[in-house]
């Protein structure tokens, strides 16, 4: 075997050597998503601002976002090999110019929104990415622990530690994150049977906000209708616009409360009717209740269990497995 060949591992092998790789991972149980108030920061999406970018292709803020992420995924499988007993893969390798639609090359876009109030026709232009929950069930029921939310509130998934088994796209009421198969810490494991990919999401620009900028989005906006500061002050703005407009807030509630508030001049009623909730588009339904709200108990008792902590550790184990084949491949290169 090369030194830079990962062993194949068996289900058998896997299941077997799960119970010990814990501790031997370093990997703790995963830590309290709840983020707390200190340091937790929010953004403002204020949708009588926001004109999208009529003289531009692309508008500002998603151009910005595509920009920032290009590099995010790494090359895909080619063939993607094709999961059992699912049998399905989602591809976009060759459609990541599409910006119409979430993807998982494309973690924000405009939806134009024609409404009639008081009998006067409007157009509003709304833009959708993650919400950034308060307490995100996303970030909960994650079992290899791939999906946190941060104190800054930024919800971030790791994808080193991802399997692409989209629990959080199902638990999140908007199904915001997207799956990009054939990459991923799977593909070092069982291809063939464990695992789909890494779902991918805005994560706030989580590191230009640890080097102490704005998300890429916010700065490139031109007509300054995305804002990001402390959360008590974005909620005290959105609550001083909605009253100057007449308006409507979302996002305040939705879900148990978001760090992602929109404002508007026009219901969200309206604006939902207008939206048809499909693949990659969420809709805005106002007062959206979160899904594991009458079981969090539950899902904290699971993930405080061993099993889940096994898991865990299990990504830790083959995350390392994966950096050290890159590693070795590294040095041969230099050796040659």
């Amino acid at each position: 075997m090369k030194s830079n060949d990962i062993p194949k591992i068996s289900r058998r092998s896997f299941l077997k050597t799960s119970a010990g790789v814990l501790a031997a991972s370093g990997l703790s149980l995963p830590k309290k998503v709840h983020a707390g108030e200190a340091g937790q920061l929010a953004t403002l999406i204020d949708l009588s601002l926001c004109d999208g970018c009529p003289d531009m292709a692309v508008p500002a803020c998603v151009s910005a976002c595509k920009t920032l992420n290009r590099d995010t995924i790494p090359p895909v499988a080619d063939p993607i090999p094709v999961p059992w007993p699912r049998k399905t893969v989602e591809d976009w390798s060759r459609k990541r110019e599409v910006f119409n639609r979430l993807t998982p090359y494309n973690f924000l876009y405009l939806h134009r929104a024609e409404v009639e109030q008081d009998g006067e026709p409007k157009t509003l232009f709304v833009p959708r990415r993650c919400m950034h929950c308060d307490n995100p069930a996303c970030a909960t029921i994650c079992p290899f622990s791939a999906n946190h939310k941060h104190a800054n509130g930024a919800v971030v998934i790791d994808q080193e530690l991802c399997f692409g088994g989209a629990k959080c796209k199902t638990v999140c009421p908007w199904e915001i994150p997207q799956r990009q198969s054939g990459v991923g810490i799977y593909m070092h494991v069982l291809p063939d049977y464990m695992g789909n990919g890494v779902m991918y999401k805005c994560d706030l620009c989580n590191e230009r906000l640890g080097q102490g900028k704005k998300p890429g989005c916010i700065d490139a906006c031109p007509q300054k209708a995305m804002l990001i500061g402390p959360r008590q002050e974005i909620v005290a703005l959105a609550e001083e616009r909605a009253r100057n407009m007449n308006g409507h807030i979302y996002g305040k509630t939705e879900n148990g409360g978001t760090s992602t508030l929109y404002v508007s001049p026009v219901s969200f009623e309206l604006i939902n009717k207008t939206m048809k909730k499909e693949p990659g588009r969420p809709d805005m339904k106002p007062g959206v209740e979160r899904q594991m709200a009458g079981t969090d108990a539950i899902g904290k008792a699971v993930l405080a269990a061993p099993a889940l902590g096994v898991a865990a550790g299990v990504a830790g184990a083959f995350k390392w497995l994966a950096d050290r084949k890159s590693r070795l491949t590294e040095g041969e290169k230099k050796d040659g």
